[in-house]
């Protein structure tokens, strides 16, 4: 049975593996995916100027209410709505979905369905 550091440690690994293949760019950022035990956040991050373009949680003040009543997954797929609609705002359609070395499956899936959903293509 692998332990808790083993896990991590291998989640690090995969994070690694996959940054060196993607790279974000003002036109097509890098959506980033954070799972937490108690929230889920996403970025979209240009990777050339190294800034963050436009980020969502489920801790935003605008939604937290809202969100409370929700499930994780449920929660996770309205954070994805969320952050595809300020990215909107500011003219990004086209995104790299960065999963950071979890599994796409459950809430990590369900960011990028949410966004998918609202308009982001990817």
């Amino acid at each position: 049975m692998l332990s808790k550091s083993d896990k991590a440690s291998n989640r690090l690994r995969r994070k690694r593996r996959i940054r060196k293949k993607i790279t974000g760019t003002a036109e097509r950022p890098r959506l980033t995916v954070f799972r937490s035990n108690s929230g889920i956040y996403a970025q979209l991050v240009d990777d050339i100027d190294g800034r963050t373009l436009a980020a969502a949680g489920s801790n935003d003040k605008e939604k937290r209410s809202e969100l409370a009543e929700l499930d994780k997954t449920a929660q996770a797929k309205e954070v994805g709505k969320l952050l595809a609609a300020r990215a909107l705002e500011k003219g990004i359609d086209q995104v790299v979905f960065d999963r950071n070395g979890f599994i796409y499956h459950g809430r990590i899936a369900a960011v990028a369905e949410g966004a998918r959903e609202a308009g982001l293509q990817f």
